[in-house]
């Protein structure tokens, strides 16, 4: 028996601000740079790319690459994009053992 499986994208199944929201947040919760570029990325993908480049001043390759889990945007492409997106970035004080005092 031949079982084929379809390729599994995030993008799929980010259809609403609140599944975006939650998912930033979940993925925001790990800490890691490379996966929260990525996740960016999926919400790019779920939205439209090649408007949301447009709207960041980039070509959709460029802004694909920056928000690939190997791309590094520098913090200035990170608020354009959530700007275009329109998210904002909030900071929120960390859980205890999660960093030092403030």
């Amino acid at each position: 028996m031949d079982i084929q499986f379809s390729r599994y994208d995030t993008a799929d199944y980010l259809k609403t601000e609140e599944d975006i929201a939650a998912y930033l947040d979940a993925v925001i919760e790990e800490g890691d740079p490379a996966l929260i570029a990525a996740a960016l990325g999926d919400v790019a993908r779920a939205r439209n790319l090649s408007q949301l480049a447009r709207d960041v001043g980039m070509s959709r390759q460029g802004l694909d690459k920056a928000l690939s889990g190997a791309g590094n945007p520098s913090l200035s492409t990170v608020v354009k994009v959530a700007q275009a997106l329109g998210l904002q970035l909030a900071f929120k004080p960390a859980q205890a053992g999660h960093g030092g005092p403030l």
